[in-house]
């Protein structure tokens, strides 16, 4: 199957998260099978002592107080415990070396992940028989699986050529070895066979890993399209951003004017701008911008104040003053107090 020669973005944090929500993350399958064969071979030739005594005494037994053990159903029950701990004292130390270092080889890989995503049955796929085989048989993936089963395959097979023909020599004077001696030997050449082998596996488990990584960076490029979406899903889209801040604005302005009608001046640009001033010394010991505006608004601010009666004043320096410094709710700044002062004066509320 052809990547998508338009993924030519890195995959971004979300994508990365989403994807591994999923369980879908880069890793060596190789990589665990060289350590998990690695530490078996390790486990049994520092462990062959202990194996030794265990297996020993189920033969020392079974060669002399066997022969004494008449078979009921008592006694069959506990040959078959007795015999059932005795291979579990061989058989557990071993298996729980290899759990333990496939689960640390996939930790180190994969870091903390717990996910049962790709444990659900993918009914689609089970149906979908010829997309299956295809990506099976005929993908790039399916030939460099091959690929790793011939040189693995290859490095088995020669091992144990390499290591019997250096040994060739040494084969016949096992005829005059004790069975001791042979049983060493047959273990030392296994464990060397082993190792023979796990060198050019590990090779191939290096590159594999190296494959694997930089395959899972190549299906989680995305498009500059993919990018641009999630960016907008983020960040919110430009349009609906604009819709909303419009809607906060009508919302403002509404409140705003309904303020209006509390003013007691509006000073305006004299048709740009239009502000609403209101005093009132038991709330505040400066006069409050209760609506201010530019344009269409300026112009409803005065449209209401003519409806309510409230004086209009054309004052265009310190309309101007007001509309760029004050917020609307907030004293005018101590420098306008004189230029407010004035016009307030002359209005019959505040002539008293």
């Amino acid at each position: 199957m052809a990547r998508d020669p338009s993924k030519t973005e890195k995959a971004t944090p979300k994508r990365r998260k989403k994807t591994r929500d999923k369980g879908q993350v880069a890793k060596g399958q190789e990589v665990q099978k060289v350590t998990t064969l690695l530490a078996g071979v390790l486990a049994v030739r520092y462990l062959i002592g202990y194996l030794y005594d265990q297996i020993a005494k189920i033969y020392t037994w079974a060669f002399t107080d066997a022969f004494d053990i008449s078979i009921t159903t008592s006694t069959a029950y506990m040959l078959f415990t007795m015999q059932t701990k005795n291979l579990a004292k061989i058989i557990l130390p071993i298996m729980l070396i290899l759990a333990f270092i496939a689960f640390l080889t996939m930790r180190l890989q994969v870091g903390s992940l717990w996910s049962f995503s790709s444990m659900k049955p993918k009914f689609k796929q089970l149906f979908n028989i010829i997309s299956g085989l295809k990506k099976l048989m005929l993908s790039p993936d399916a030939f460099i699986r091959l690929g790793k089963s011939v040189l693995q395959a290859a490095a088995v097979g020669l091992a144990p050529y390499i290591v019997l023909r250096q040994e060739f020599d040494n084969l016949l004077p096992l005829f005059y070895s004790t069975p001791h001696g042979i049983a060493a030997y047959i273990l030392s050449m296994g464990y060397k066979m082993t190792i023979y082998a796990l060198i050019p596996m590990t090779l191939i488990a290096i590159v594999d890993l190296w494959y694997q990584f930089w395959k899972y960076e190549q299906d989680l490029k995305m498009t500059k399209d993919e990018v641009k979406d999630e960016r907008k899903q983020a960040e919110g889209d430009p349009q609906i951003k604009s819709k909303q801040r419009e809607k906060v604005m009508e919302f403002m302005v509404k409140r705003m004017m309904q303020d209006v009608p509390k003013a007691d001046v509006v000073i305006t640009n004299p048709t740009h701008i239009a502000v609403a001033l209101k005093y009132n010394a038991l709330e505040a010991p400066a006069p409050l911008v209760l609506a201010k505006g530019a344009g269409p608004i300026a112009e409803k601010i005065k449209e209401i104040a003519r409806e309510n009666k409230i004086p209009i004043q054309e004052n265009k320096p310190l309309a101007q003053a007001l509309y760029k410094q004050v917020e609307i709710g907030e004293m005018i700044p101590e420098e306008l107090y004189q230029a407010v002062a004035a016009i307030l004066a002359k209005l019959d509320k505040f002539k008293r």
